[in-house]
């Protein structure tokens, strides 16, 4: 029997998360996987939603203290693109995810983030290895970018999948 992890979101801020963050993680996961760019428009979005309705979900002073998530992850994100690590989209999205997650949660999230990124790049070669699976979408931007990897493919249903598990 698979019993999910408990984590510091409750169900209501699971339900209001999700209403405006899911469309957000998944575009970005497809936009990703098409152009192998996450628009900034987006990230800022996924910001805004958590200014908005973290205010009306979060008790004030945990909320207040989210904002110190986006400051440690934005730098440790600018360092791995100034490194080469990832790209500035991605540091974007991962700074803008950090204020969704609670500190406890940060061992599942990273868990899930693992997870996820070798799940993610396993379909993702997966699918690009198939031809009548390429040829549906031949012209994104992905399938032709050697060892690179659209990394937003594997964090927007991460942040998803952390934001449902009081649900189940």
């Amino acid at each position: 029997m698979f019993v999910t992890p408990e984590v510091n979101v409750t169900v209501t801020q699971s339900i209001a998360f999700l209403i405006f963050a899911a469309p957000l993680c998944l575009y970005v996961a497809w936009n990703d996987l098409r152009a192998m760019k996450i628009p900034t428009w987006s990230t800022d979005a996924l910001a805004i939603v958590f200014v908005v309705v973290g205010i009306f979900v979060i008790p004030f002073s945990d909320y207040l203290w989210r904002y110190a998530h986006f400051g440690v992850v934005l730098i440790v994100a600018i360092l791995l693109n100034a490194i080469g690590a990832m790209g500035a989209g991605d540091s974007k999205f991962l700074a803008s995810a950090a204020p969704f997650v609670a500190l406890p949660d940060i061992g599942i999230v990273f868990y899930l983030l693992g997870a996820g990124m070798v799940i993610g790049l396993l379909i993702h070669r997966t699918a690009r290895a198939i031809p009548a699976i390429r040829n549906l979408v031949p012209n994104w931007e992905s399938w032709s970018q050697g060892k690179r990897f659209p990394m937003g493919f594997a964090m927007g249903p991460v942040l998803i999948i952390y934001l449902a598990l009081p649900l189940f």
